[in-house]
């Protein structure tokens, strides 16, 4: 259960409309630090094979990350040669750094990276933003895991690989199976207000994007890819694989603690659900009875336990009274935070003291059970005892729950009108923005404009290059676009019409 108001949601993904423009569909970003041997071939390679196959206006723009040899020579004659490539020259290094920068510099819809060493097949690239310009996803990732991909490399990467993932869905629960692939794409309206959730600046970046985007209830399309290792790689493994862990640390203790703004980035469910009116839908029921039933199983053993202890100073009612209170206080506060979502202080003693009734109930039932085995037998052992307890507990565990979610800790969402939503009509989509705290203004969220089509662009046959008027070679210090874009990425929206309701799980 959420006790506080969702502070906005992204609108309903859209199909790009295809059409002329001169806004690039796609900005392929190359991360690049001393690579002045290879980005030259990857450049050439990457935008012949764009050119033949990829049906809309695309770009292709080097990330330099403060290289020191001559790789922005090389990126600055790229440029001037061909008009798809620009260049950004960053003062600061890191791959996070980066792509953030120019991501957040960019005004192409669909924004996307891929690594200099270009070890994946580039045929996976139409598969891999086809989703996002389709509106059937938010982002969308290469996998190397997949069963059909195909992988050539050594035993030593593929065990750290396989490693970190194994690490990734045990610690942060995360359910893609490829985190470090360089191969990624993202809709640009999400990575608006997503990267402003983004605190690492390294190799750690597009982790931290993916678990923070699949934790929000965002689409995330794999693609198996053909994928064959550099063998020249850069890349310090041990140095890396240790920021790693403090990257999933740091983000573990995050969502642990709820200090990130899910709901910021949460979709609705199908086209819009605003325009829907689902009945007799219980919402969370199943999430919650997950959460309740591993709080419920930890409660009960730690009630044997205490039950255990305290046999040993007293009787069984007694034993029985003193670890049903204890377990009961810490299973009310247990399913207060982990079952229901409900934090902070606010109603806690209400929520213990109807938690408490609760517990009354639970003694009752565990309690007749016990004086019914007592009358039964004068000297039950305490096998029989503790399988009464185990059976009457159970029956107590259903009432709880039930206990639990219409009284103890209601759904109010249905009935309070939620007081900060996303407006979302296909025509004219408009939001309230605050880039301020104290300073509000209304601001049009513009859609996507049409999709450009390449000048006489046909599958496997090439095209001429239109000479390029607009591009050119901008330096500054990494962070200062990004810093100029997310001031503040709280989106502070308006209610629009009267059905609308605060979203849920």
């Amino acid at each position: 259960m959420r006790t506080d108001p969702s502070p906005g949601t992204l609108p309903a993904r859209e199909h790009l409309p295809a059409g002329d423009a001169g806004t690039p569909v796609l900005d392929v970003v190359i991360p690049v630090y001393n690579e002045e041997k290879d980005l030259q071939p990857c450049v050439l390679r990457l935008h012949d094979h764009l050119k033949h196959t990829f049906p809309y206006a695309f770009r292709i723009t080097i990330a330099d990350n403060a290289s020191t040899d001559t790789t922005p020579l090389v990126a600055a004659r790229l440029e001037t040669e061909i008009p798809e490539v620009s260049n950004f020259r960053l003062e600061q290094k890191g791959r996070g750094r980066a792509l953030r920068t120019v991501w957040s510099a960019s005004e192409a819809p669909i924004l996307a990276y891929m690594d200099v060493d270009l070890s994946t097949d580039l045929n996976a690239l139409l598969p891999l933003v086809a989703p996002l310009i389709s509106g059937h996803s938010d982002l969308a990732i290469g996998s190397r895991l997949a069963r059909s991909s195909r992988v050539v490399r050594g035993p030593k990467r593929e065990f750290i690989s396989r490693a970190y993932n194994l690490i990734l869905r045990g610690s942060l629960q995360a359910r893609f199976s490829d985190a470090q692939c360089g191969f990624k794409a993202i809709r640009r309206d999400v990575a608006q207000v997503l990267l402003p959730l983004v605190e690492d600046t390294g190799w750690f970046f597009d982790t931290e994007m993916l678990v923070i985007a699949e934790r929000a209830g965002l689409r995330i399309h794999e693609v198996p890819v053909d994928w064959v290792d550099d063998p020249d790689s850069t890349v310090h493994i041990v140095k890396t694989a240790t920021e790693d862990l403090k990257g999933v640390w740091r983000v573990g203790k995050a969502l642990a603690t709820g200090s990130l703004p899910l709901d910021r980035i949460t979709r609705p469910f199908g086209d819009d659900p605003r325009d829907r009116d689902i009945q007799d839908v219980p919402k969370g029921l199943a999430r919650q009875l997950v959460g309740f039933c591993v709080v419920g199983g930890l409660s009960t053993l730690f009630y044997l336990v205490l039950y255990s202890l305290f046999r040993q100073f007293g009787g069984s009612q007694v034993a029985n009274a003193l670890a049903l209170l204890v377990s009961a206080v810490a299973n009310t506060a247990a399913n207060r935070r982990l079952t229901f979502g409900v934090r902070g202080s606010g109603g806690a003693v209400r929520h213990q003291a109807q938690g408490l009734v609760v517990f009354g109930i639970g003694l009752a039932l565990t309690s007749g059970s016990l004086a019914a085995l007592n009358a039964a037998t004068s000297d039950p052992g305490h096998s029989t005892e503790l399988a009464v307890l185990v059976a009457a507990n159970l029956a107590a565990t259903v009432l709880r729950f039930l206990l639990f979610r219409a009284w103890v800790f209601p759904d109010k969402s249905d009935s309070v009108q939620s007081t900060v939503v996303a407006s979302h009509t296909p025509s004219s989509p408009t939001y309230a923005t605050a880039r301020h705290p104290q300073q509000y203004r209304q601001q049009a969220y513009q859609p996507q404009p049409p999709l450009p089509q390449r000048p006489g662009a046909r599958p496997n046959l090439p095209y001429q290059n239109v000479p390029n008027q607009n591009h050119h070679t901008t330096q500054f210090r990494a962070g200062e676009v990004a810093d100029q874009r997310w001031e503040d990425a709280t989106m502070h929206l308006q209610p629009v019409r009267p059905t609308d309701t605060e979203p849920r799980d």
